[in-house]
């Protein structure tokens, strides 16, 4: 079975909620124990320590050896789960043409956001245009971030959008479809905008 963009994503929140219930239940039992320890139900010795005291001779070197056979796994663990947070979805090949017998056609993903945004960054009323390609490179999927003038019209900006530019995206990408989300966001007034000249 081929692993899906989405199944990845879905996979490794399964594997982030199962890592922290398990870092909580350690923790929660390592207060409890040392609660326990501090109140004397593990017995006066423990209780009458002092607090960062270690135990001498025997006791002291298998303690010793015990936290570093966790700590090393534990360390090796939490930098696995910090490698796999940075992952970014972001695609750098495209298939265009996908042949089972000949190969397949790429192209590159940078040449094709660049012209896009490129496209509707020259539109009236954008500011910004930033687009990023997502999921696979065969099931492609489009970002765009806009950044307006605050008196552009939105509709019509979001009708050309759709009827130009992602038009001929799909076209150079050979796609009857590239689901898009669009995020609009306009910017701000000048606190003491000038005057015009009379």
């Amino acid at each position: 079975m081929t692993e899906t963009p989405a199944s990845t994503a879905r996979r490794t929140s399964r594997g982030n909620r199962c890592g922290l219930v398990l870092i909580g239940a350690a923790l929660a039992a390592a207060g409890a124990l040392a609660l326990a320890a501090g109140s004397g139900l593990l017995g006066r010795r423990l209780a009458d320590a002092e607090v960062g005291s270690w135990p001498s001779g025997a006791a002291g070197t298998l303690l010793s050896y015990g936290v570093v056979a966790v700590a090393v796994p534990a360390a090796l663990l939490a930098l696995r789960w910090m490698i796999v947070q940075g992952r970014s979805d972001t695609v750098n090949r495209l298939v265009v043409e996908a042949d089972s017998g000949r190969g397949a056609t790429e192209m590159s993903e940078g040449a094709a956001r660049e012209a896009f945004e490129e496209a509707v960054g020259g539109y009236d009323g954008v500011r910004r245009a930033r687009a990023r390609v997502t999921d696979s490179a065969l099931t492609p999927h489009l970002r765009l971030d806009l950044t307006l003038d605050d008196d552009a019209d939105v509709a019509d900006l979001w009708r050309r959008v759709r009827s130009e530019a992602l038009a001929d995206l799909r076209t150079a990408l050979d796609r009857d479809a590239l689901p898009t989300v669009i995020r609009v966001s306009t910017t701000a007034p000048p606190k003491n905008p000038r005057r015009a000249p009379e």
